[in-house]
């Protein structure tokens, strides 16, 4: 009960506009340093550096929440285009992760299909690939629709999904040959749309690993779980699937010692690193995920003082 309303409380939290302007002048104090990797393109091509001399590949997200004028959603183009630019540039081994609203999804459609095919043509000559992270339930549709847009001129574009969605499965089969990440789901939905419970939404997971992968696509393992993890390596060390064909992603910042551990085993082992000034709204989440995320980021805020 008390994990339920943690969850509940930060969640809440995320949502809240004035508490994420705020954030902006605050800096990336209260921990979230230790879980972003700063606000500007070099601050992270610094990180994804290191990452890679442990033998870890990356994928960078410019953060962005609430973009409800065009200018922002502009900026946002920008950044995302001068991030491929510094990801060929300093030749790390790293992809790019973004959100539709970012680019404007909630102002024009159109606007962010042209932001979006702008930033894959710059993908596309960079030999790189963009990942559209899933948002909230209200913008599910509307990115499998655009990605399936995308889909008929680019290949090198795909997305994500979430476990915990009643459609999670028949969406997955929809999907087959299309690169995806697969997660459990980090935003608070209606048990009309959302399965509620762990148990059940772990089942679900670990079904839309194994349906993904049999049927050849390459599929990105997004958990901390190392239950599941050890189930997934072994599903395919039976089935004869080749580690080129997925991967096992995590979050910069958490469980850093497994992450090294997965690479030094030979599995791809992807880092989301997330940078910019609009942090807020994603560090709020990952506090929402699990309540030992709080103590550290906690432990983190207090180090610094």
């Amino acid at each position: 009960m008390v994990e339920k309303l943690s969850k509940n409380f930060f969640l809440y939290l995320s949502k809240n506009k004035v508490l994420n302007k705020g954030a902006k002048r605050w800096g990336l104090k209260l921990g979230a340093a230790q879980v972003v990797a700063g606000v500007t393109v070099d601050s992270v091509m610094k990180v994804v550096k290191v990452l890679n001399s442990k033998g870890l590949v990356c994928t960078v997200d410019h953060l962005g929440e609430f973009v409800l004028h065009r200018e922002e959603a502009n900026h946002s183009m920008k950044v995302c285009i001068d991030t491929l630019e510094a990801i060929s540039a300093t030749g790390v081994n790293c992809n790019l992760s973004l959100k539709l609203t970012q680019l404007g999804l909630d102002i024009d459609r159109q606007l962010c299909i042209d932001h979006m095919r702008a930033i894959l043509d710059v993908a596309k000559r960079t030999n790189n690939f963009v990942r559209i992270d899933m948002e909230d339930y209200s913008h599910y549709h509307q990115t499998l629709e655009i990605l399936a847009e995308l889909r008929k001129t680019y290949d090198n574009v795909g997305t994500v999904l979430q476990a915990y969605l009643h459609s999670g499965k028949k969406d997955l089969e929809s999907l087959r040959g299309v690169p995806l990440r697969l997660v459990k789901g980090a935003y608070k939905e209606s048990p009309k749309v959302a399965f509620q419970d762990k148990e059940r939404i772990d089942e679900n997971y670990l079904e839309m690993i194994k349906q993904h992968l049999l049927t050849g696509s390459y599929t990105a393992i997004a958990t901390h779980d190392h239950r599941i993890i050890e189930q997934v390596k072994r599903f395919c060390k039976k089935w004869n699937i080749p580690k080129s064909q997925f991967e096992f992603q995590m979050l910069y910042g958490f469980r850093t010692e497994l992450q090294e551990q997965i690479a030094k085993e030979g599995y791809k082992m992807r880092v989301y690193v997330p940078f910019g000034h609009d942090w807020y709204g994603y560090f709020m989440r990952r506090l929402a995920e699990r309540p030992q995320n709080v103590s550290f980021a906690l432990k983190g805020f207090f180090s610094k003082k």
